[in-house]
Protein backbone atom coordinates (compact mmCIF):
# COMPACT_ATOMS: atom_id res chain seq x y z
CA UNK A 1 0.00 0.00 0.00
CA UNK A 2 1.21 3.48 -0.81
CA UNK A 3 1.36 5.99 1.65
CA UNK A 4 1.71 10.08 1.39
CA UNK A 5 4.93 10.96 0.83
CA UNK A 6 6.47 8.11 -1.03
CA UNK A 7 8.84 8.04 -3.25
CA UNK A 8 7.84 5.75 -6.60
CA UNK A 9 9.22 5.19 -9.60
CA UNK A 10 6.88 5.33 -12.31
CA UNK A 11 6.93 5.68 -16.66
CA UNK A 12 5.16 8.77 -17.06
CA UNK A 13 5.04 8.15 -20.96
CA UNK A 14 6.20 10.04 -23.71
CA UNK A 15 5.57 13.64 -23.24
CA UNK A 16 4.08 16.80 -24.99
CA UNK A 17 5.37 19.84 -25.11
CA UNK A 18 7.23 20.95 -21.59
CA UNK A 19 5.85 17.84 -20.09
CA UNK A 20 7.83 15.45 -17.90
CA UNK A 21 7.44 12.25 -19.11
CA UNK A 22 9.93 9.07 -19.64
CA UNK A 23 10.52 7.08 -16.36
CA UNK A 24 10.67 9.18 -13.25
CA UNK A 25 10.66 9.10 -9.29
CA UNK A 26 7.39 11.04 -8.40
CA UNK A 27 6.28 11.72 -4.97
CA UNK A 28 2.65 10.24 -4.14
CA UNK A 29 1.05 13.53 -2.86
CA UNK A 30 -2.71 11.98 -2.55
CA UNK A 31 -4.17 11.94 1.12
CA UNK A 32 -3.27 9.31 3.57
CA UNK A 33 -7.52 8.94 4.04
CA UNK A 34 -7.77 8.49 0.31
CA UNK A 35 -4.95 5.94 -0.50
CA UNK A 36 -5.95 4.10 3.06
CA UNK A 37 -8.98 2.86 0.70
CA UNK A 38 -6.76 1.84 -2.21
CA UNK A 39 -7.83 4.00 -5.49
CA UNK A 40 -6.99 2.91 -8.86
CA UNK A 41 -5.86 6.56 -9.26
CA UNK A 42 -3.03 8.37 -7.11
CA UNK A 43 -1.61 12.18 -7.24
CA UNK A 44 2.28 12.49 -7.93
CA UNK A 45 4.38 15.29 -8.03
CA UNK A 46 7.41 14.50 -11.12
CA UNK A 47 10.68 14.49 -9.59
CA UNK A 48 14.08 16.45 -11.46
CA UNK A 49 17.41 16.31 -10.45
CA UNK A 50 17.82 19.19 -12.69
CA UNK A 51 17.49 22.08 -10.26
CA UNK A 52 16.16 24.97 -11.91
CA UNK A 53 14.90 27.42 -8.78
CA UNK A 54 11.57 27.86 -10.11
CA UNK A 55 9.61 28.81 -7.29
CA UNK A 56 7.15 26.11 -8.60
CA UNK A 57 9.71 23.25 -7.49
CA UNK A 58 10.68 22.42 -4.42
CA UNK A 59 14.24 20.87 -3.22
CA UNK A 60 14.71 17.82 -1.81
CA UNK A 61 18.13 16.64 -0.57
CA UNK A 62 18.91 13.14 -1.27
CA UNK A 63 19.16 10.46 1.67
CA UNK A 64 18.92 6.51 2.69
CA UNK A 65 15.16 7.29 3.90
CA UNK A 66 14.04 8.73 0.16
CA UNK A 67 15.88 6.52 -1.61
CA UNK A 68 16.91 9.67 -3.46
CA UNK A 69 20.73 9.49 -5.67
CA UNK A 70 20.57 12.92 -5.90
CA UNK A 71 19.42 16.28 -4.72
CA UNK A 72 16.23 16.91 -6.55
CA UNK A 73 13.74 18.94 -7.39
CA UNK A 74 9.83 18.01 -7.45
CA UNK A 75 8.04 19.90 -10.12
CA UNK A 76 4.90 20.91 -8.54
CA UNK A 77 3.46 22.72 -12.13
CA UNK A 78 3.28 19.24 -12.98
CA UNK A 79 1.47 17.11 -10.44
CA UNK A 80 -1.00 14.37 -12.27
CA UNK A 81 -2.99 11.41 -11.85
CA UNK A 82 -1.60 8.14 -12.45
CA UNK A 83 -2.87 4.59 -12.73
CA UNK A 84 -1.48 2.91 -9.62
CA UNK A 85 -0.56 -0.16 -12.22
CA UNK A 86 2.10 2.76 -13.47
CA UNK A 87 4.56 2.59 -10.01
CA UNK A 88 6.91 0.16 -10.75
CA UNK A 89 8.40 0.61 -6.78
CA UNK A 90 8.12 2.67 -3.91
CA UNK A 91 11.91 4.43 -3.12
CA UNK A 92 11.06 5.61 -0.05
CA UNK A 93 9.11 8.63 1.79
CA UNK A 94 10.46 12.43 1.12
CA UNK A 95 8.95 12.51 5.45
CA UNK A 96 6.70 14.85 6.91
CA UNK A 97 8.41 18.37 6.28
CA UNK A 98 9.33 18.01 2.65
CA UNK A 99 5.46 16.53 1.90
CA UNK A 100 4.32 19.79 4.01
CA UNK A 101 6.27 21.55 1.49
CA UNK A 102 5.25 20.60 -1.62
CA UNK A 103 1.25 20.69 -0.58
CA UNK A 104 1.80 24.06 0.44
CA UNK A 105 3.51 25.03 -3.39
CA UNK A 106 0.69 22.78 -5.10
CA UNK A 107 -1.60 25.48 -3.07
CA UNK A 108 -0.16 28.40 -4.45
CA UNK A 109 -0.28 27.31 -7.73
CA UNK A 110 -4.29 25.50 -7.66
CA UNK A 111 -5.36 28.53 -5.80
CA UNK A 112 -6.49 26.62 -2.60
CA UNK A 113 -6.06 27.44 1.04
CA UNK A 114 -4.77 24.39 3.42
Amino acid sequence: MLTSGDVVELDLGVPAGREAGFRHPAVVVTAQRVLDAEPSVVQVVPLTSTLRGFASEVEIDADPANGLEYMSAAQCQHIRGVAVGRVEHRRGNVGAAALVQVREVLGLILDVSG
